[in-house]
């Protein structure tokens, strides 16, 4: 096949296509070491053709050159919940609507040391399989490094080898059938715990006890439903002992989907699909992108740790949080969308007393999206820049709240407010994405969007943001609705693929990211994947994760746990505005939010966040005013939070989410090790024993250190106490002399 045709076909086409992927050496990879790699390749015996790559902690079993499945090797055990699966359910092509099932090896797989970028040593098995009846060949790689002995690297390729064209109409990367009684015999095939990276819908729950009946495609990367979408490319699942995950490795968001379903069987489905791959002339050829199989023990915390830092060894960088990203803030959105100069600063003399130094401006303030000029109504003149400048002068700092590459385009509107044509689409119809009808493509709230991949967007975006930060000199951006954006069909763009479009989102966020820490380097950049999980390519590009809507406080702990893993166990997580923590449904199917669960955010390592209002006797703020006994409230929990400062320490992955019970979380730091511990209904009642693990060898001193009541003494040896408490306990242990 010519060079030639490898490069158009790699620029047309979503994902890299190359024969040799995976294979060749790859540009900027670490240097071969000289110690022979500790990972073992294991060939069949007897009868059946299974190949085994082995590491001191997991077993990869390799069937017919292509279906991997995951062992766990642990005290002498080998443990699983990976069911075996039969020929018509394995990993394959759809070839003119119908599956390739007549694969056969032409000869035995090649072995040689790995070759790509997550480790100096580790192995590699390749396999060649053809196809009779299509005269496809798919070549199947698994790599397995030292580094990461509990994570095999899976790539396939296909090459047409027959004299017409192929049309693949599906790529089936993996493909595993998943059974938690074959890790305890007392469950049923079904009940194990998941997390699913997929954005779905705001308020659904990512992390989840799958039931006997469930179905979830989980889109990776293209918007779904009302504009949601992007996501982390990761599904897990786990039982009391061990855990298998499945994700693609690529650092670029990919449109494909991971469905999540249980069968006839009981057994848990999961498969990784690409749809409308390609279609391949003779000699050409498709690879599918990366994908991985972890085994581990624990919940979701350690797959997706392990994917985190396995990306971060492909290129993906995380900026380190500086110091004001710890820091509470307070959020002007309880006045909702109409909220003024007048109650945004008449809440200074409650910030200063409460010990809050940062406030948000939050949405509608501006006149247009797209153009983001001050409304007239409600911020005339240059009361914005004035209205910085006096939180300045008492000592805080102020963030303000936007969404960059939207635009109105005179259709439609969102709540009370009508869409007009905004300035930036009059001069630059051009920049917009459209669909395949040639019709503007809309992100969430019915906008417009900007397309990403244009440079022209990109310095539009960057002016905006300098406007912000220099200009009006505010101290942080909160950018908020963002998930991702549809693919692009402009002709006057010359994409080469519509994909491009998404591809390219993240680049916009880094010139917001950069160009904000360039002019203020203590700033802080929020961004916000409204009620749903985030889009992993832009995680880069901002220094304060947040819970994003949550749903109560389960949701809140949950996400800081996952924020921890994929960002650091010191990541800056914003738990998001206390009155989240706590929901009620209304008569016309809004939420009422009036929680007051601060300890959701400080026990698990997050940062505070409220957005009471003070001062406005208004009886459409009753739900979120600040009242005195509101007031004592928010002062012990954020003179606890400024004290202990937990939020600065190290996330410690200690108890199983699902199974350890009550649910459990630590954080250590200076030294100490902090606790907290959660019914699953905030009003119920426990009473029994709490383990505090990861202790040093010792005796250490319990106190509960919110209501400053001591617990008694345990030792390191028995670290088991028996309580009482209701919603919640924050303990510290202390170790005694």
């Amino acid at each position: 096949m010519k060079t030639t045709t490898l490069l158009r076909l790699a620029r047309a086409l979503p994902v890299l296509l190359l024969w040799a992927a995976g294979c060749a050496k790859e540009k900027g990879e670490a240097p071969r070491g000289t110690r022979p790699s500790s990972v073992e390749i294991v060939p069949p015996s007897g009868q059946e053709n299974r190949w085994v790559v082995r590491t001191k902690t997991a077993e990869f079993h390799v069937l017919g050159g292509h279906s991997a499945k995951a062992f766990l090797l642990a005290n002498a055990n080998k443990l699983t919940i990976e069911a075996d699966r039969s020929e018509d359910q394995s990993e394959t092509a759809i070839v003119n609507g119908k599956p390739v099932d007549d694969f056969v090896a032409q000869s035995a797989p090649k072995i040689s040391d790995a070759s790509g970028r997550l480790g100096a040593q580790g192995r590699r098995l390749e396999f060649v399989s053809t196809s009779a009846s299509t005269k496809l060949e798919r070549r199947d790689t698994i790599e397995v490094y030292d580094d990461f002995p509990n994570l095999a690297i899976l790539s396939t390729a296909y090459k047409n080898v027959s004299l017409s064209d192929l049309k693949l109409d599906q790529v089936i990367a993996e493909r595993h059938e998943l059974d938690a009684s074959l890790a305890d015999a007392k469950a049923k095939p079904y009940e194990m715990w998941s997390f699913q990276g997929a954005s779905v819908n705001w308020g659904n729950d990512e992390i989840l006890g799958i039931p006997a009946k469930f179905a979830q495609e989980n889109v990776m990367a293209a918007p779904v439903n009302h504009g949601q979408g992007g996501g982390i490319p990761v599904n897990a699942f786990w039982t009391r002992n061990v855990g298998v995950a499945i994700g693609h490795i690529e650092t670029l968001p990919l449109v494909l989907t991971m469905p999540v379903r249980v069968g006839s069987d009981q057994r848990v489905e999961a498969a990784i699909e690409l749809n409308d791959a390609a279609t391949l002339k003779p000699g050409e050829s498709f690879a599918a992108p990366r994908t991985f199989l972890a085994v581990y023990s624990g919940d979701f915390y350690e797959p997706l740790r392990m994917y985190s830092l396995a990306l971060q060894k492909e290129g993906w960088t995380l900026p380190k949080p500086n110091n004001e990203d710890y820091r509470i803030a307070w959020c002007g959105w309880g006045y909702e969308s109409n909220v003024t100069p007048k109650q945004m600063l008449g809440t200074i003399p409650k910030l200063k007393e409460l010990g809050i130094r940062w406030a948000t401006l939050d949405d509608r303030w501006f006149d247009t999206y797209g153009d983001w000029n001050p409304r007239q109504d409600t911020f005339p003149g240059d009361s914005i820049r004035k209205m910085v400048d006096e939180f300045h002068r008492e000592g805080l700092r102020a963030q303000i709240w936007w969404y960059p590459l939207v635009a109105e385009n005179g259709t439609g509107g969102y709540e009370s407010h009508k869409y007009v044509v905004a300035e930036v689409v009059k001069q630059h119809p051009d920049w917009l994405i459209l669909d395949k009808d040639g019709k503007p493509a809309p992100s969430t709230r019915g906008l417009a969007t900007l397309c990403p991949a244009m440079p022209e967007v990109q310095e539009y975006t960057k002016r905006l943001a300098q406007k912000f930060i220099r200009d009006w000199d505010f101290d942080g951006h909160k950018l908020d609705n963002i998930y991702t954006v549809p693919a692009c069909y402009n002709p006057k763009h010359h994409h080469q693929s519509p994909q491009e479009s998404i591809q390219a989102m993240a680049e916009v966020y880094k010139v917001i990211f950069q160009t904000t820490r360039a002019l203020k380097p203590d700033s802080v950049t929020q961004i916000c994947p409204c009620g749903t999980t985030p889009n992993f390519t832009w995680l880069q590009y901002m220094d304060q994760a947040v819970t994003a809507d949550p749903v109560g406080g389960v949701q809140v702990r949950r996400r800081i746990k996952w924020y921890k893993a994929l960002l650091g166990p010191q990541a800056a997580v914003y738990g998001d505005h206390v009155e989240l923590s706590e929901m009620t449904r209304t008569g016309n199917g809004d939420w009422k939010e009036h929680g007051r669960d601060f300890a959701s955010t400080l026990g698990t390592g997050g940062v505070l966040g409220t957005k009471f209002t003070w001062g406005d006797p208004s009886p459409k703020y009753k739900d979120v005013a600040l009242t005195a006994s509101k007031e004592a409230q928010w002062k012990k929990w954020i003179s606890l939070y400024n004290e202990k400062m937990l939020s600065r320490g190290e996330f410690r992955d200690l108890y199983v989410y699902g199974y350890d019970y009550p649910e459990a979380y630590a954080i250590e730091k200076d030294g100490t090790m902090y606790y907290a511990f959660f019914t699953e209904n905030p009003s119920a009642p426990y009473q029994g024993a709490i383990e505090l693990r990861g202790l040093e060898s010792g005796k250490y001193r319990v106190t509960d250190y919110v209501d400053a009541k001591d617990l008694g003494t345990i030792d390191s040896s028995n670290p088991r106490l028996i309580t009482s408490f209701t919603g919640h306990l924050l303990v510290e242990a202390t170790k005694l002399p």
